[in-house]
């Protein structure tokens, strides 16, 4: 009897002791119940997405929606992403989740700031706050209490501050992303001291200062974006020490001086973005030691050189970028025949020298058939071109413009049916216009300006290349007259013909013309890389960028062309300029050309155009790059408001009569003027027709006066003859005279 008591007294000390553990154990829980309760009650419309939080079930917390618990019931997941959670974190008590390891409030309405007892949160080891562009302030030094950390994901909020030095307490941390934050001041060195970190992302920040010299002690970093910032210097030389890294993005900031030799020493580097910065001498020859660099982009430098081999272990290279730097070199010495992966170059706007033939005759680039874009343009490459560059199957953009290439365009059996943009401008190219052209049926942009070709412009070029947007012919030597067909184009935005020898009248059937009849919004051009294209715009040549929605415009000036401005000018109601001066255009100016609202430039100037300056003209609401001059129009010019902004006179000069704002004031009305102008043309008239009768009558009796001049009797008849004829046309002059002083006498009194 006394054993049984022994062992009920031992049995109710062990309930007992449960009991009083489970009891803090059940406390802890409903704190984190209640913590979760009272910040949601501060949130706004939280009950959609939080409806199960409730304390009424606090026992089944782990039920609640979003949240993970470890066995003993305390919560260590809160996955919050994209829960349209609207308000601040100031009432959640962070304090009150010890066994927290995972929190996430992504994509979400989040305001206010990030509060300093986001460090209680020990246990934590993932921490995911990004996307919440209205969260303020700076990110909390307590930040550096969270030693557990293996990722910290804080980008796209609307912080501001600067990066603290506790950064550095996180030695833990595999993942840092701080990009698009407005961080401020300069990259604090304690950064250095995240030793186990792969991944660093902090563009799009206002970060200024140098990149500390300690990145490089985070070796097994494999990613590092730095790009769109105000870091400035020369880039470490530690950098070399990164020897796993892959992407390098050091792209858009102020970085200069000559990169360090060994910047290739990753195995594993396979993308290098230092574009928009101001790097200067030759590009690192050591970029390619690993074999693996995909995409180079050194685009907006200073650089001068490529060293000789830089890019011939480069086996695997795609895409090489370097636009707008000062690279003197042979082009053949920079490319290979190795290099048969890559599918974009840009080597625009460097000193390139040298011809793109090969030795055996051959283009080299055409080895590489993978190629889809070649940006050449701008430098000082010359000699032709081999009919295999139209056999690169994949080829949607080529842009040879402004070198010195020369010779007639080759045909080919084979044509790059994929071909989208194409600029041969301002080279020194002859012959007709490229009939290798007819099967490259998806155009959009062709630019042949600048060059020597001539003939005639095909008839067939609406019909076969249907889809081209930007037409330039400009400132060839094409004759002939402008066909027919070329208004059947439906797409087309730009056309510019100016600058030849073109003949006849402008066609006018504008009907299928319906890329110009509306005002376009959608971007045009190439689908991945902005094309340009050079046109006068304002009296002012510019390079236009393709990418650029809205741009529409027509130019024919400089040419032989003749008759009347077609009245279908005026239904292309998306037209934004209009350019036919130096012709020989005559008539007057189409009534309705006010019609198009959208014109901001217009240029009529040096042609025969007379009559009076429509009315309509006060339409012209857009309009700021006007001129008028060197015709014969007359009359009071319109007053329209956008046209008291064109105060410059010269715009309406060498015309036989224009009055009005910015030249003299009318004296007489409109119809007054009208009838001056009229009556000024018809003495003009009779003036012409009296010496034209006087010249024939004179002439007539001088020839049948030689025929006798040789006979005595009938040469003094034809002096007696002569003097009667001399007296009778001094008294018609003087009738003729005194008539017209009469005449313009009356017009005067009346």
């Amino acid at each position: 009897m006394k054993h049984l008591n022994s062992v009920g007294l031992f049995l109710l000390s062990c309930t007992c002791l449960q009991l009083s553990a489970a009891a803090p154990l059940r406390a802890g829980i409903s704190r984190e119940a209640e913590a979760l309760v009272n910040w949601k009650a501060s949130l706004a419309s939280a009950d959609e997405s939080l409806g199960s939080w409730s304390l009424a079930n606090s026992t089944s917390l782990c039920s609640w929606t979003h949240i993970s618990c470890d066995p003993a019931g305390h919560i260590t997941w809160l996955d919050l992403d994209d829960t349209s959670l609207n308000g601040t974190l100031d009432r959640l008590d962070f304090s009150a989740f010890p066994q927290l390891k995972s929190l996430v409030l992504s994509n979400n309405s989040l305001y206010g700031t990030l509060p300093a007892g986001i460090g209680n949160l020990t246990s934590l080891v993932h921490l995911d706050i990004s996307d919440n562009p209205y969260l303020r302030g700076a990110i909390p030094h307590s930040i550096g209490q969270l030693k557990h950390l293996s990722g910290l994901i804080l980008s796209d909020l609307g912080l501001d501050g600067t990066l603290p030095e506790e950064i550095g307490n996180l030695t833990t941390l595999e993942e840092l992303r701080l990009n698009s934050v407005l961080l401020t001041g300069s990259i604090p060195p304690t950064i250095g001291m995240l030793v186990k970190l792969r991944m660093l992302t902090m563009q799009q920040n206002n970060l200024t200062g140098n990149i500390p010299l300690q990145i490089g002690n985070m070796t097994e970093l494999y990613a590092l974006y730095f790009s769109d910032n105000y870091l400035e210097g020369q880039l470490p030389g530690t950098i070399s020490n990164l020897i796993n890294l892959q992407e390098l993005d050091l792209s858009i900031n102020q970085l200069g001086g000559h990169i360090v030799t060994e910047l290739g020493n990753s195995s594993s580097l396979y993308l290098v973005d230092i574009s928009n910065n101001n790097f200067s001498g030759l590009f690192p020859s050591s970029i390619c030691m690993g074999s693996m660099l995909r995409t180079v982009s050194a685009r907006y430098n200073a650089f001068t050189g490529i060293h000789r081999q830089t890019f011939q272990n480069c086996t695997s290279l795609q895409f090489v970028f370097f636009t707008a730097n000062n690279i003197v070199a042979d082009i053949r010495d920079i490319f290979g025949e190795h290099l048969v992966q890559l599918q974009m170059i840009a080597f625009s706007q460097n000193q390139l020298y040298g011809t793109l033939l090969a030795d055996e005759g051959e283009i080299f680039f055409c080895n590489y058939t993978g190629l889809d874009l070649i940006d050449l343009s701008d430098n000082v490459l010359d000699g032709g071109l081999s009919k295999c560059f139209w056999d690169i199957p994949w080829l949607g953009f080529m842009d040879l413009s402004n070198n010195s290439f020369n010779g007639v365009v080759p045909l080919s059996r084979k044509f790059p049916y994929a071909l989208e943009y194409l600029r041969l401008a301002n080279n020194h190219f002859e012959g007709p216009f490229p009939l290798a052209l007819k099967k490259c049926k998806n155009l959009t942009t062709l630019d042949l300006g600048g060059n020597n070709f001539s003939g005639t412009i095909p008839y067939w070029i609406s019909k076969d290349l249907p889809g081209l947007c930007f037409f330039r012919l400009s400132s060839n030597m094409f004759d002939g007259i402008i066909p027919r067909q070329i208004l059947q184009f439906r797409r087309l935005q730009l056309l510019d013909l100016s600058k030849n020898k073109l003949t006849g009248a402008i066609p006018d059937d504008f009907v299928n013309f319906t890329g110009m009849a509306y005002e376009q919004n959608d971007d045009s051009g190439y689908h991945q890389f902005a094309g340009k294209i050079q046109i006068v715009w304002k009296n002012v040549d510019y390079v236009y960028t393709t990418k650029i929605a809205g741009m529409v415009g027509i130019d024919l000036s400089g040419n032989v062309l003749s008759q009347e401005i077609p009245g279908g000018l005026a239904t292309l109601l998306g037209l934004r300029y209009l350019n036919l001066s130096g012709n020989h255009l005559s008539g007057c100016i189409p009534e309705d050309i006010g019609n198009l609202v959208l014109l901001e430039s217009l240029d009529l100037s040096r042609n025969q155009l007379s009559g009076e300056i429509p009315p309509s003209f006060t339409g012209l609401k857009s309009m700021s790059a006007l001129n008028l001059s060197s015709n014969r129009l007359y009359g009071m010019i319109p007053m329209g408001s956008q046209l008291q902004t064109l105060v410059d006179p010269s715009i309406y000069i060498n015309n036989l009569g224009l009055c009005g704002f910015p030249l003299e004031d009318c004296v007489h009305s409109s119809p007054s003027k009208q009838n001056e102008r009229s009556q000024a043309e018809d003495r003009e008239a009779l003036w012409l027709y009296c010496f034209v009768a006087a010249g024939f009558i004179f002439g007539f009796w001088l020839y049948w006066g030689m025929l006798s001049f040789y006979n005595e009797t009938g040469r003094c008849a034809f002096y007696q003859y002569v003097d009667n004829m001399q007296e009778k046309f001094t008294k018609k002059v003087h009738s003729c005279i005194s008539w017209f002083k009469a005449k313009a006498l009356n017009e005067r009194l009346q």
